[in-house]
């Protein structure tokens, strides 16, 4: 029962996910004021400044030691095509469950002729289809709070990594300043359902972002579920007033 209550979960987030793939990256960008790429070189700066197998600091960009990233919640390939862009990996495989979202990012792959780079394949976060210790690096952006049951994606991401391997993860958060938060709340609860549901088409959508948002546990719980999990040296680093974070982990 309680599997075919996580198939029917996954089902409509997938689902919802192809509703929106047409539209999803101009929304990203539009909604945030741009402000997502720049998230997203901050957290491929967070994977250059990693660890090496030593546990001594070094610079990925003449170190091999990221040969093979998994991307997970791919989606349409935004963070894999940036890592690929600013370090040079051997090989980065995305997964996703949404096949509309994956079909753009292929897309978008086949435009900048890195075919070989790059893959893409359906895949559930909480049971990935890779041996354990198959990749250097893990990352997810913006897609961690749509687990279905958070632990279980954490554990899976943990057993895939290598021993000193690190994760990244890129995730919303609700800003804790009393000025801010008031303006967030109203823009992600009022303003972006809005114009989401107009461009976009879909109404549920862009009312499920905010309430993915606000029950996500950010911050410090998020980082105690990761320890908890069997991430070490976890740290935070909050972007654009903590309207999103940086989660960082090593696998020991």
């Amino acid at each position: 029962m309680q599997n075919q209550n996580h198939n029917k979960e996954r089902t409509a987030i997938a689902q919802m996910f192809d509703k929106i793939a047409w539209r999803y990256d101009f929304l990203n960008h539009f909604l945030s004021f741009n402000i997502d790429k720049r998230w997203r070189k901050k957290a491929v700066n967070e994977l250059r400044s990693g660890k090496g197998r030593s546990g001594t600091s070094s610079s990925l960009n003449h170190h091999h030691q990221f040969e093979h990233i998994l991307d997970v919640a791919t989606g349409t390939a935004d963070l894999a095509l940036t890592i690929q862009k600013h370090l040079k990996p051997k090989h980065i495989t995305g997964i996703d469950i949404s096949e509309g979202m994956l079909a753009i990012g292929r897309q978008k792959i086949e435009k900048k002729g890195l075919e070989q780079q790059i893959s893409l394949q359906y895949g559930d976060s909480e049971a990935l289809p890779f041996n354990e210790q198959t990749f250097d690096a893990v990352t997810v952006a913006f897609g961690v709070r749509n687990f279905e049951h958070l632990e279980k994606g954490l554990i899976e991401m943990y057993r895939t990594l290598k021993n000193r391997g690190k994760v990244v993860i890129l995730e919303f958060a609700i800003p804790k300043n009393r000025f801010i938060q008031p303006v967030f709340r109203f823009y992600f609860s009022r303003i972006l359902p809005f114009l989401g549901r107009l461009v976009s088409k879909d109404a549920f959508a862009y009312n499920y972002l905010p309430d993915s948002v606000h029950s996500f546990p950010h911050g410090a719980e998020f980082k105690e579920i990761m320890e908890k999990c069997g991430f070490s040296e976890v740290k935070i680093k909050p972007l654009t007033f903590g309207i999103a974070n940086i989660y960082t982990g090593i696998k020991l």
